[in-house]
């Protein structure tokens, strides 16, 4: 099973920084377990979520300052605090920017909010990976995509 935990993005500054939105739903598999009765989002998801971001961020950064193709590979998480729980139901507003680039990897700093409670903050170390793969590409292409187009009203003529 692969997760995303990227809904939408709302902010996008290659080199700067971004903001991206995850929409916490009860149909979630992982509230079968963590925890009955009293469902909440596991953090390592919402790190996760944060790190998808991040690396996104620095992986198009880094193409667009060295004109580099590489895959941004986690290494480090760095004083992590979880502030609250996250529940079905709330959205977690993910916020990254870029606090370092080079062509070896990057570093950012991560926080997630709920309404404007602040709910994990952190900073994350990156990796990059040279891999030479079409349909990897393709695949990020199209989620980037997805991801960065405006909202649809299905009800407009």
């Amino acid at each position: 099973m692969r997760f995303f935990l990227i809904d939408r993005i709302t902010l996008w500054e290659p080199g700067v920084e971004a903001h991206a939105l995850k929409n916490v739903s009860l149909s979630e598999d992982f509230f079968d377990d963590h925890f009955p009765r009293r469902p909440i989002m596991p953090g390592v998801l919402i790190l996760e979520g944060m790190a998808q971001l991040g690396g996104l961020l620095l992986e198009v950064s880094l193409k667009t300052k060295y004109g580099g193709n590489a895959k941004a590979l986690m290494t480090v998480v760095e004083r992590v605090k979880f502030r609250r729980a996250v529940r079905p139901g709330e959205t977690l507003n993910y916020k990254v920017k870029v606090l370092s680039l080079n062509e070896a990897g990057g570093k950012i700093s991560a926080d997630a909010f709920v309404s404007d409670q602040l709910t994990v903050n952190t900073g994350i170390v990156f990796a990059f990976k040279y891999v030479q793969d079409k349909n990897l590409d393709l695949k990020r292409d199209e989620l980037m995509r997805i991801w960065l187009s405006p909202p649809e009203n299905c009800f407009e003529n």
